[in-house]
């Protein structure tokens, strides 16, 4: 039996002149998200002890009208909730999405953090193994061929944005 591959599987990385505490405490900071997400505009934790497994964040988010503007995605703002599925201070943060039920999906996003010389190296990470509930209603009345251009449009959309997340981390950490 062979494994299936996950629908996205994404990571990125940037140097930090930090040290590996000093960026996990940002990165674990959801509520500042606003700062460098482009699309989380913030939000607040509503259960569990904040930036600690098993607490829940409720996310604000904001989505262009051009942002893949021929599928039936999401625009505006919306608001998501995610469960806190790792927390190592100075090592890794990670958050599975929920669906409306309250339920996790297999759509983790995350940070790990590396000591390089100088700082450390930030790694902005991704993986969806099956489709969430908001890509199930998205792809629900496309062909293959509709979902394989939304899936490739998608995957460059959630690098470039993960890419522009990193240097906006980066700048909030300078700036401290």
């Amino acid at each position: 039996m062979s494994e299936k591959s996950p629908l996205f599987e994404l990571r990125t990385q940037v140097k930090v002149s930090a040290a590996p505490d000093d960026v996990y405490a940002v990165v674990s900071d959801l509520p500042r998200s606003g700062e460098w997400s482009s699309e989380c505009i913030g939000g607040e934790w509503i259960s569990g002890e904040p930036a600690t497994v098993g607490a829940v964040f409720s996310g604000e988010n904001l989505r262009d009208e051009k942002v893949v503007a021929w599928a039936p995605v999401v625009r505006g703002k919306w608001t998501t909730q995610s469960e806190i599925v790792a927390a190592e201070p100075g090592h890794t943060f990670r958050w599975a999405m929920r669906d409306t039920a309250g339920n996790r999906q297999e759509s983790v996003w995350g940070f790990d953090i590396e000591p390089a010389e100088g700082g450390c190296t930030l790694i902005h990470h991704f993986r969806m193994d099956r489709a969430t509930e908001g890509i199930r209603g998205i792809v629900a009345e496309m062909d293959e061929q509709q979902k394989r251009r939304f899936f490739t449009e998608w995957g460059a959309k959630v690098e470039s944005d993960m890419t522009a997340t990193l240097s906006r981390v980066k700048a909030v950490i300078d700036k401290s």
